[in-house]
């Protein structure tokens, strides 16, 4: 099965990197050249700006975004403007942002846009929802910078991951944070009885006795712990923490053994990878709500800075390392070609 085939079956798919300049655009790219001939119908948005000439903090050259005939595309009033193609405005959105209110509309022609699409993961969940009004099936997300957060299984259905040497000049530093985020990614999913009881709750920290009862801690917040350290571990040690998780929580919580830490989704863990490692071999685990569907990691051998890792040793080792398949789709179209 080839890397288009695994993703037609998806409605909704975002591309997120590990860091700023680690392929985004390049994996963008690739994919809308190789959906134009299967007849699936894309919708095509991003968090953030995306498809400019050049980088804003590098001023290196970047990749534009090329739309195709028959591609549904938001973007702001601005940017629609700058456009270089013929489309049709489908549908102009309410809401006031910094460049204008969105614009949702159908490329007439092929040509180049930038994209600056919703400006919060709220907002593209429900374009992407929306997006089936305009015969959209499958809806592709660019992530802004090393955002993860479109990646959520609350926003798009499948997720495609980019690293390269803007993340890291060392391969094995590169192999091991990359890993990292992969790891997060396949977190377990807890038991759908668990989830029930959970899903609802958008603030604070939850304890889960041994008979399954959640309790609110009345602890606001994971930075007010050290002020709660008698009632954290009154309730058990099955903790659900409905914000983000940071490295001082996780050292906190490494006080007890088998502590059980449930998170929405593994965008909610902002703790780096050595806080996380000491957690789970000290005997913790981490479990999600809702699992995330990682259907690949691609790369980008070339920093903005000017060096550029082997690409053969860098695919290598990724492969070598990662759960997941892991594509050089810059490479791939040349060896067609």
């Amino acid at each position: 099965m080839t890397f288009i085939d695994e993703i037609i079956p998806y409605r909704s798919l975002s591309i997120v990197g590990m860091a700023k300049n680690t392929g985004k655009t390049e994996c963008l790219n690739y994919l809308l050249r190789h959906l134009r001939g299967t007849g699936k119908r894309v919708g095509l948005t991003s968090v953030g700006l995306d498809g400019e000439r050049r980088d804003q903090v590098t001023r290196t050259p970047k990749p534009e975004i090329t739309v195709y005939a028959g591609m549904v595309f938001v973007t702001s009033e601005k940017h629609y403007r700058e456009r270089r193609l013929v489309a049709e405005i489908l549908e102009v959105g309410d809401r006031q942002t910094a460049l204008g209110r969105l614009i949702t509309a159908r490329a007439v022609t092929d040509g180049k846009v930038l994209l600056s699409g919703p400006p919060d993961t709220r907002s593209l969940r429900e374009w992407i929802d929306g997006a089936v009004r305009f015969g959209v099936e499958l809806t592709l997300a660019e992530g802004a910078l090393s955002r993860l957060s479109p990646g959520s299984p609350a926003v798009t259905e499948g997720m495609i991951l980019t690293t390269g040497a803007a993340l890291s000049g060392s391969i094995p530093r590169l192999v091991r944070e990359t890993r990292y985020v992969c790891d997060l990614a396949r977190l377990e999913v807890v038991a759908e009885e668990t989830g029930r009881k959970l899903a609802a709750i958008q603030q604070g920290i939850w304890a889960m006795d041994a008979d399954g009862e959640v309790h609110d801690l009345q602890i606001p917040s994971a930075f007010l712990l050290d002020q709660h350290r008698e009632a954290v571990f009154a309730r058990g040690s099955t903790l659900f923490v409905a914000g983000a998780v940071s490295d001082a929580l996780l050292h906190f919580l490494r006080v007890r053994e088998g502590v059980t830490l449930i998170i929405r989704d593994f965008t909610r863990m902002f703790a780096g990878m050595d806080a996380y490692r000491a957690f789970v071999q000290g005997g913790g685990r981490v479990r999600v709500l809702l699992k995330s569907k990682l259907l690949a990691v691609c790369i980008n051998p070339l920093s903005p800075e000017g060096y550029h890792l082997d690409p053969d040793r860098l695919l290598g080792a990724l492969r070598e390392g990662l759960p997941v398949p892991v594509y050089d789709v810059k490479r791939m179209d040349q060896d067609v070609t």
